[in-house]
């Protein structure tokens, strides 16, 4: 659903740790095969079976049907479709073969990968979609200005905070930067891009 005014607002968006995002708010959904499946490529996926989280996600859903746009193909590409219900489970899903690929949150994999170095070598990336810019911490509209003021400068400061860093350190984060509404237009275009094309399915 589209509202405007929206409901919400932007305090924040993480700024993820690693030279691949450039010191942006920005992240890639990573596409994920088992270490010894014969895809290399996402072109290779074509027929193949695939898992996503929600159609409601970017990084899992939206960003997958616009990378299929791109290709020229509306209908048809994979041979079968799984929903998930989390980053997590189509991890699990490729990784025990009972799907050949996924598009993954690249914070959420790393993270994963970490926690669980089994994993790490079950799966092999083939693929980055993206990048598209992160998602923010947001308040509700109605919150106070000065509550939100005062979130909005603590997330800001938190990658100056010794104290701070190492949590940061958990989710990959290097710091959180200030973002404007039209810092998401990237994402808006996607969305906008496979609607008008009437591509609204993954098969």
């Amino acid at each position: 659903m589209r509202r405007n005014p929206p409901p919400l607002e932007l305090l924040a968006a993480p700024v993820l740790a690693g030279r691949r995002f450039r010191g942006e708010p920005i992240y890639f959904s990573d596409v994920i095969v088992r270490t010894e499946s014969p895809l290399r490529s996402f072109a290779d996926l074509r027929g193949a079976s695939w898992s996503y989280n929600d159609p409601q996600s970017h990084s899992g859903y939206n960003v997958t049907r616009y990378h299929l746009l791109r290709m020229g193909e509306t209908r048809g590409f994979f041979g079968r479709v799984v929903q998930a219900g989390s980053h997590q489970r189509s991890i699990r899903l490729v990784a025990a073969g009972e799907v050949d690929a996924s598009a993954i949150d690249c914070q959420v994999l790393a993270v994963e990968l970490r926690e669980h170095p089994g994993l790490a070598r079950q799966l092999r990336v083939i693929d980055a979609l993206g990048p598209s810019t992160i998602q923010p911490v947001v308040a509700a509209r109605s919150l106070g200005a000065d509550v939100k003021a005062a979130l909005h400068g603590a997330l800001l400061g938190l990658g100056d905070d010794p104290d701070a860093r190492e949590a940061l350190a958990l989710g990959l984060v290097e710091r959180f930067v200030a973002v404007k509404d039209a810092r998401y237009d990237d994402i808006r275009h996607m969305l906008d891009a496979v609607e008008a094309a009437g591509s609204t399915v993954l098969m």
